[in-house]
């Protein structure tokens, strides 16, 4: 019994370390592919006779923040929308771009609407209680056909948070949790094992962060 208790205790420090350095290398090795991208004359090989690894991450990060910077002024935004106008025009294409664009404008944008509050809702049936992140206020069509006031909520799967469930709810329904969205995922991706830390009140006392005693209003997108 204190064999196999080593053991476990063994695996469950060396897993998410070998989690994480292969995480690493897989992000690293990705990235460093972008070095054939370049011309002969620019890469590590023309300048000291070998490969120097990592060197494709900088030239990523190079790049992209160049990108920003160009994209960010007058002349770059008018770029930008000439390139865009092009794509437009180009049935599929336009399809896939713009569709890609929305969610990474809302992923990414810092006047975004995603995962901005971590909530508790009933899921999939009364009584049963799940975690999801609210998105924002439905707008439009879809808006002019919801009873009352309604939200948009993302219910991730466990253990795999990329894939889930889009809600559109009252949002009476909807308590919002004291809880940070990092702290939410952690709980969700491990399926209840890591517990979210207490949160501390003003006056130093600690609170649950599952347990709130009403719904607070939603702030609207």
């Amino acid at each position: 019994m204190r064999l196999r208790r080593y053991f476990v205790t063994g695996l469950l420090i060396w897993i998410p370390i070998g989690i994480t350095l292969w995480a690493i290398d897989f992000l690293v090795g990705t990235l460093d592919q972008s070095v054939a991208l370049l011309p002969r004359s620019w890469r590590t090989e023309a300048w000291v006779g070998m490969h120097i690894p990592g060197m494709g991450v900088l030239i990523t990060l190079g790049i992209v923040t160049l990108t920003g910077v160009v994209g960010a002024n007058l002349i770059g935004q008018r770029l930008l929308a000439y390139w865009e106008s092009l794509l437009a025009r180009i049935p599929v294409v336009r399809s896939i771009y713009y569709g890609v664009k929305q969610v990474t404008d809302s992923l990414l944008a810092s006047n975004g609407q995603s995962f901005r509050k971590a909530v508790m809702l009933q899921f999939p049936r009364p009584g049963v209680w799940t975690i999801g992140f609210l998105t924002g206020r439905p707008a439009g069509e879809v808006a002019r056909h919801l009873p009352g006031d309604s939200v948009g909520v993302f219910i991730p799967l466990t253990p795999n948070p990329t894939s889930g469930y889009f809600l559109l709810v009252p949002a009476n329904e909807v308590i919002e949790l004291e809880m940070s969205v990092e702290e939410a995922l952690k709980y969700i991706i491990s399926m209840g094992i890591v517990p979210p830390r207490a949160i501390v009140r003003s006056d130093g006392s600690d609170v649950t962060p599952l347990v709130v005693a009403r719904p607070p209003p939603v702030t609207g997108a």
